[in-house]
């Protein structure tokens, strides 16, 4: 059996569960339930194995916590794909494409050439997978801020604390852009795309009547 996780599996969920799984470790070590002899005693294919399933999996089940943080951090300013790319290229504004969905003119590029619409899809695995990191990153941060009043280096736990929530942050509105970035590359692939408005056109036209 081939165990295969592919690049949108990859980014948007195992890399994020990675740091969940890195920071569950810290914990099982703080509390001492992970030690070095308990882990030494894995042969290391079986640990490897464990770590991946286990960071596919909690970057799934976690997925919610950085959707709702994208929600939670203010936004500077609201800027949307459609917006941006009609202002880029005004002769597209009467265009039937860029007033519909972008997952359903993602489904158009890959039926039309799935290499193209890779280009896509790792702009929003990358930018999912950017915000989903900022959630552990938070958590590690209050871990810091813990090591503050418990640990036995304040300064250097306080120093950590400041930069993994600055980061946290910035990964939140860098995952912004790169979503915003993989909507105007939908729309500025779907330009070339022929007859894109003639199909959505037909596909919208309501149904003739039957005679009876």
């Amino acid at each position: 059996m081939n165990f295969v996780i592919g690049v949108f599996d990859l980014f948007a969920y195992t890399i994020p569960g990675a740091l969940y799984v890195a920071f569950f470790g810290y914990l099982g070590t703080k509390l001492h339930i992970l030690t070095a002899a308990s882990i030494g005693g894995v042969p290391t294919v079986v640990l490897v194995v464990v770590i991946v399933v286990l960071s596919f999996l909690l970057g799934y089940l976690a997925y919610p916590l950085g959707d709702a943080m994208e929600r939670i951090v203010p936004r500077r300013r609201q800027r949307n794909p459609a917006e941006e790319f009609l202002r880029r290229m005004p002769s597209a504004g009467d265009r039937a494409f860029v007033r519909e969905n972008p997952h359903l003119l993602l489904g158009a590029l890959q039926l039309h050439d799935k290499e193209v619409a890779g280009d896509v899809t790792r702009l929003r695995a990358s930018g999912l997978m950017v915000r989903n990191c900022a959630p552990p990153l938070l958590f590690g941060a209050i871990a810091a801020i813990v090591e503050i009043f418990a640990g036995k280096h304040p300064f250097l736990a306080a120093g950590i604390a400041v930069l993994l929530m600055f980061a946290s942050i910035t990964l939140i509105a860098q995952g912004r852009k790169l979503g915003l970035w993989a909507g105007m590359k939908t729309l500025e692939l779907c330009f070339w795309l022929p007859e894109i408005d003639e199909k959505l056109a037909a596909v919208r036209e309501p149904a003739a009547p039957t005679g009876t």
